[in-house]
């Protein structure tokens, strides 16, 4: 497959061409990269109105998704509040205020979406904990069946942040049947369009979907995928350049493009099969620290979980050991382990993985569980919240204050309470035991 950014930036570096254009450094070397670094030249194409190199990009991208494709240089979270824009769209173009049924774990991302397009959220919580509250499509069928209001559309994260593969294809039944569109938040999951049985929201019967290209697939930081589906509304792949826009950057990064396009080249070369052995090799690893007394989390193939507790260890003390090994792990709370793991990974340092964790003492269960994650009183709407006066508190002060902002950082990003909601003593709970000590409220 060919690479036309990567290939005109190349040449363009190539030339030596005195730079009488942006960036400052004219090409000039102090980290080493600079020689690629460009910006809208002559020939360069332009991300939001790519009709040239940029465009046929995509269109390789599309290819091989299946779906209409479109970049991102801001990660998800720009692709994330495009789809809730073109959601609100379509509900204006009905004439209707827009309205969304998101399950309870989603990324602040989605909050601010729904604060700067004036949205209305209802929430579907689900089981679990707060990174991960699977749901089923009996799920979404009785609250569709029970709300006032119908949705114009549902919003789920899968894989989630712990790494729960939902029933997509059976949850997109129902929301065609309801006649309600499917967007899924994807981040952690562009590689399952790859695996031997695609697992791919888009080919499961998401109309949109969003993937970090950069959390699973060799893509630089912020590097991200758009996907519309060929049965989604037809103004969605239309005005999609747009509503990235509204969100994006003017000056998107071309080291991140290039990054993207050479990807489209490192998938079409055998990177299928490549991923197919690797998750079982995966597996297999997996299947080792099971027998040895670890307790996994989820189903996402090239994501391991480690329930922390069962082994008798704080997921932060385990994180803690490999990274005196020499693991620096994605994540870790008070229950969970998160590693993240790709075919960039040596097979051979997962073996070194597993016999390091075999090697860590299991001690007897720890039984404490996390608060659990009820729903506050609405007070107001996300966007007034969010728009609102605030002073930050301590947690302890915070009983019976509007949250104002989600006050949590990345990762994990999933906020602890909705803004707009009244704080009870459940929530400053699991502030508390998340170690949120300062909570943003409305004044």
């Amino acid at each position: 497959m060919n690479t036309p950014i990567c290939d005109f930036v190349r040449d363009y570096a190539q030339k030596n061409v005195t730079r009488l254009h942006m960036p400052g450094h004219k090409g000039e070397d102090l980290l080493g990269f600079e020689g690629l670094d460009i910006t809208e030249i002559n020939g360069a194409d332009s991300l939001y109105e790519a009709s040239g190199i940029i465009a046929e990009s995509e269109a390789n991208a599309s290819a091989l998704f299946g779906c209409k494709t479109f970049f991102s240089t801001e990660g998800s979270s720009q692709c994330i509040r495009a789809m809730m824009h073109l959601i609100t769209l379509y509900a204006r173009e009905r004439g209707e205020a827009p309205r969304v049924l998101a399950v309870r774990n989603v990324h602040k991302a989605f909050l601010y979406a729904a604060a700067l397009l004036d949205m209305d959220v209802d929430w579907l919580y689900g089981d679990g904990d707060l990174l991960s509250r699977p749901i089923t499509a009996c799920d979404v069928e009785a609250a569709l069946s029970k709300g006032k209001l119908k949705p114009h559309a549902l919003y789920i994260t899968s894989p989630d942040y712990l790494g729960q593969v939902a029933d997509v294809a059976e949850i997109a039944e129902v929301c065609r049947r309801n006649d309600v569109l499917l967007c899924v938040d994807n981040a952690h999951g562009a590689y399952l369009r790859f695996l031997p049985m695609s697992e791919h929201p888009a080919d499961k019967g998401a109309h949109l979907c969003c993937d970090s290209a950069h959390k699973t697939l060799p893509v630089l930081t912020g590097g991200a995928y758009l996907h519309i589906s060929d049965d989604a509304p037809a103004f969605f792949a239309e005005r999609a350049k747009e509503s990235l826009a509204l969100f994006g950057s003017t000056s998107p990064s071309y080291l991140i493009l290039q990054s993207l396009d050479r990807t489209n080249a490192y998938i079409a070369d055998g990177y299928k099969d490549k991923l197919g052995e690797y998750c079982l090799k995966v597996m297999e690893i997996k299947d080792k620290l099971r027998i040895h007394g670890y307790l996994l989390y989820g189903n996402e193939p090239l994501k391991m979980t480690v329930r922390a507790k069962a082994y008798g260890y704080l997921g932060t003390e385990l994180a803690r050991i490999l990274r005196q090994m020499g693991y620096e792990c994605e994540f870790s709370d008070p229950d969970y382990l998160v590693l993240m793991l790709t075919p960039e990974i040596d097979p051979s340092k997962l073996d070194k993985l597993c016999d390091c964790m075999r090697n860590i003492p299991q001690k007897s269960p720890i039984f404490a569980r996390p608060p659990k994650l009820t729903q506050g009183a609405k007070a107001m709407s996300v966007r007034n919240a969010l728009f609102s006066p605030a002073e930050t508190v301590d947690e302890k002060a915070a009983v019976g204050r509007v949250l104002a902002s989600p006050s949590v950082g990345c990762p994990p990003a999933v906020p602890i309470a909705v803004c707009g909601e009244v704080l009870d003593e459940n929530a400053i709970k699991c502030f508390e035991y998340y170690g949120i000590e300062k909570i943003s409220v409305v004044k």
